[in-house]
């Protein structure tokens, strides 16, 4: 059968009730007996095969990740794998010796990054001061000669000869100089130092010695011990001089016999060294050898430790070791302390690459502290009435230099260190002493960029952070936080650790942020990973990335501060420009504060913020449904004319709707995405009253018409479908009350109140939308499509028969005629046509609504044959 029935006169809708229609359409409530059964309880599979044992040569995940870790001390609960452990095992160790050849060539030199002592020095003197009084006790041995024995040797008589001298150190003259001010003190040591170059300028080489003896001797004496730290120094700078007198003068000669020769150079090795150059070196040896008193022959063997060059390849190597031993003879802790510091000190200069020694050092100083609760200890700072904190900062500068030359030349050791022990940190102290360790790892990892080698540490040390501080208020308060963030410069390791930033922050920041602290860093770290975006970056990436800045986004409210919102959002706008999602995020979220500020001035900025940001979208169904959205948020604010160029705006750029779109990765048709809109769109019209100047229902017929000239896909029905779904519209907009309307603003209702020439105008619309379903149903008859025609004609039959008056005989006969044509060929739903009839019966119960039942007498089932 052919819908051939025109209509002679308007069609009319009938008068709808619609509360009354609710009470109708609500389903019957039913008890729900709950048991362990739900929908949305998910589906648990429990696995029970019994798990084999790993397959030889097969390797799981887990071993595999922690095979690639470094040792966790916090979980080995000291069984000696934690770093520290392991540097006393390999300071227990036999000390390899080198390779032969030069020394000079082979040996590791200290570069300009080390920090020489020399920049300490004048600190330290600031530092450590003292009010007290002081005093120097020097014993400098008689000036007499000595009788020779008759008969002897003259090896005997040398040996003899230097024994006496060395006893004349204790038994000649005694000079003490007492109430010497801290200035005066200093004065003092360093007319020592003067005498010393005196004595050796004059070849009293005796003398010399005796004067670095006694100043040796002074760092044995605490009584002021606050001002024992500057008495090293200054000691030390004569202890300095000594060395360099000596080695110097040892040089001179192995020059003089190269001066009709090679040069001697600084590459030298011992088989360059002539006899009489290795006599005098080791004569200067056997003196120091013969010092009775332990600490200065350990500081005077130590000042001339380079000379060891001139005897032998392994000299230092061996001398070293056993010196580092010398220490632990010395019965004063904090004297001790910066024994070892010396030791570190030269050792350095002369043989760097002995990392060995420098660990037995420290670990030895370590193993001295337990002396601090000893009654020596306790009884010397009771006398002199200073308190164990104090006692404390005494061992500072001679701790940080060991603990520097231990950490020299060592990114991969120390970082590898720095990694474990940054999370003890985490866990058990405050953010200070975390911010300390990054300012540590700053500063060792910076120097050559060394942080390039070592991104894996780093990130692993960002990531055990970030496993204990979830408070980023308190995280962006460390100083060196973001500057330790900083020395992630390759572009994919930066958006990988700004990006676990990010997870963490959306994970567990649970309640809006105002905070300036977090908002300014998490800008930061977004636009970090903003800016990665290219023209090469994927899809997928680009997706990922906007998720996690929206999810930033989402979580910063100024609560009732609109300027603030809106100053935020048009700084986001700015920042975050190459990812759209983000500025659609950014335009709904203006749209959601407008809508709950109530203020038509903010409104109105809210708007030109979403009319400037809206056509620099590229996405034209991003532009159709923010249009759509921002003409409804300002149509909620009273905004008339904004709502008005917004809806226009959405009307103007559906011509620009492609026939087909991008959706993840895959071409799709356009049609029902902009079937949906329209749909949408048209619901949004309702309440929307005709501007004064453009016409009755002008943005209806604007709608209509641009959904007339749009090019639809060959053989599609979706212009026609847009027809059907308008009448739904005209119908509602027929009635006396409106189904819905928006408070304080004038729909239609109000501004027509029923007028005749209103109604009229909406049924020669609907007249018109009619018969262009109906031509075009005539055609899909003609091309024989008669699935698609079946189901069009039971769409217009199902608008006619909820929005219709079927009172109306023409208007009953073609809903006959529709219902008919639609299961003409039997492509018709069953069910759904059951469901209708069944409906129709009930709805004919109804005083109002008597006449539908004889429509529904006329309406019969057909099948296909």
């Amino acid at each position: 059968m052919c819908c051939s029935t025109t209509i002679s006169e308007p069609p009319r809708s009938r008068w709808r009730k619609y509360e009354s229609e609710l009470q109708r359409c609500r389903p019957e409530t039913l008890p729900i007996e709950f048991g362990d059964y739900h929908p949305l309880k998910p589906i648990l599979v429990t696995d029970t095969k019994t798990r084999r044992g790993v397959r030889k040569g097969s390797t799981s995940s887990s071993s595999s990740s922690s095979s690639s870790a470094p040792p966790d001390p916090l979980s080995s609960l000291l069984d000696g794998t934690d770093p520290l452990s392991m540097f006393a095992a390999s300071a227990t160790e036999t000390l390899a010796v080198p390779r032969s050849g030069s020394i000079g060539k082979e040996d590791e030199v200290v570069g300009a990054d080390f920090e020489p002592w020399s920049a300490k020095r004048g600190e330290i003197l600031a530092r450590f001061t003292t009010t007290e009084k002081l005093s120097i006790n020097l014993c400098m041995g008689s000036d007499k000669g000595k009788a020779t024995s008759p008969g002897s040797s003259a090896v005997s008589e040398k040996v003899r000869t230097r024994l006496e001298e060395l006893d004349d150190l204790e038994e000649g003259s005694q000079r003490e100089m007492l109430n010497l001010s801290q200035q005066d003190y200093a004065n003092r040591i360093e007319e020592l130092n003067q005498s010393l170059k005196e004595a050796w300028a004059s070849d009293q080489k005796v003398k010399a010695l005796k004067i670095v003896i006694q100043c040796a001797k002074l760092l044995s004496d605490t009584s002021v011990i606050q001002f024992y730290p500057s008495k090293f120094v200054l000691i030390t700078d004569i202890m300095d001089t000594f060395g360099r007198l000596v080695y110097d003068r040892i040089w001179t000669m192995c020059s003089d016999v190269h001066a009709n020769g090679s040069l001697f150079s600084d590459a030298f090795s011992c088989d360059d060294v002539n006899d009489t150059a290795k006599e005098t070196c080791l004569n200067w040896f056997f003196k120091i050898a013969s010092i009775r008193e332990l600490l200065p022959r350990l500081y005077v063997e130590a000042s001339i430790l380079k000379c060891n060059r001139f005897l032998n390849k392994i000299g230092i190597h061996t001398t070293l070791p056993r010196l580092t031993d010398m220490v632990r003879g010395i019965g004063d802790p904090l004297v001790a302390a910066y024994a070892r510091a010396y030791l570190c000190r030269v050792g350095m200069e002369v043989a760097p690459e002995l990392k060995d020694t420098l660990n037995r050092n420290f670990f030895d100083l370590l193993g001295t502290f337990r002396q601090l609760s000893g009654e020596s200890v306790q009884n010397q700072l009771v006398v002199q009435r200073v308190e164990m904190p104090e006692y404390l900062t005494l061992y500072s500068p001679a701790i940080n230099w060991i603990l520097q030359c231990i950490a020299y030349r060592a990114p991969e050791d120390y970082i590898n260190c720095a990694e474990i022990w940054v999370e003890f940190t985490c866990r058990h102290f405050t953010k200070r002493e975390v911010n300390t360790v990054l300012a540590d790892m700053i500063k060792h990892m910076t120097p050559d960029r060394a942080f390039e080698d070592a991104y894996l540490q780093l990130q692993s040390v960002i990531r055990k952070i970030l496993t204990y501080f979830h408070d980023f208020s308190v995280l962006f308060s460390m100083e060196r936080f973001l500057p330790f963030l900083d020395m992630f410069q390759k572009d994919s390791v930066r958006v990988e650790v700004c990006r676990s930033i990010m997870e963490v922050f959306i994970k567990h920041q649970v309640e809006p942020t105002r905070d300036p602290v977090i908002l300014n860093a998490m800008l930061h770290i977004c636009k970090t990973m903003h800016d990665s975006v290219n023209a090469l970056t994927l899809e997928d990436e680009k997706r990922s990335l906007s998720l996690l800045i929206i999810g930033f986004i989402r979580m910063v409210s100024f609560g009732r501060d609109f300027e603030q919102q809106l100053s935020f959002c048009v700084e986001s706008r700015a920042t975050f420009c190459n990812l759209e999602p983000v500025l659609v995020q950014l335009i709904h979220r203006r749209l959601s504060t407008s809508t709950s500020c109530f203020c038509v001035f903010f409104s109105q900025a809210c708007a030109a913020y979403s009319f400037i940001t809206i056509p620099s979208l590229s996405s034209i169904f991003s532009r159709l449904s923010l249009y759509l959205l921002s003409g409804q948020v300002a149509l909620a604010n009273q905004c008339l004319s904004q709502a008005d160029a917004f809806l226009k705006a959405a009307v103007s750029i559906l011509p620009e709707v492609p026939r087909s779109i991008n959706v993840e990765g895959k071409l799709r048709s356009s049609e029902s995405f902009l079937l949906d809109f329209i749909n949408n769109f048209l619901s949004t019209l309702l309440v929307v009253p005709d501007h004064p100047e453009h016409g009755v229902l002008y943005l209806v017929r604007g709608l209509l018409n641009m959904v007339q000239d749009y090019t639809w896909e060959d053989n599609s029905d979706a212009k026609v479908r847009v027809y059907i779904s308008a009448l739904p519209l005209l119908a509602a907009m027929s009635q006396e009350t409106y189904l819905y309307t928006i408070p304080k603003m004038d729909s239609n209702e109000t501004l027509y109140g029923g007028d005749p020439k209103f109604l009229s105008e909406l049924n020669k619309l609907c007249e018109t939308l009619i018969g262009q379903v109906l031509d075009h149903l005539k055609a899909l008859g003609r091309e024989e499509s008669a699935r698609r025609q079946g189901s069009l004609a039971f769409a217009l039959f199902g608008a006619l028969l909820a929005h219709g008056d079927l009172r109306n005989n023409k208007l009953s006969q073609l809903t006959v005629n529709l219902w008919n044509l639609s299961h003409k060929h039997g492509y018709c739903d069953t069910r759904l046509s059951v469901r209708t009839l069944e409906h129709m019966k009930q709805q004919a119960q109804q005083p109002d609504m008597s006449h539908l039942s004889d429509a529904v007498q006329r309406l019969a089932l057909q099948s296909r044959t």
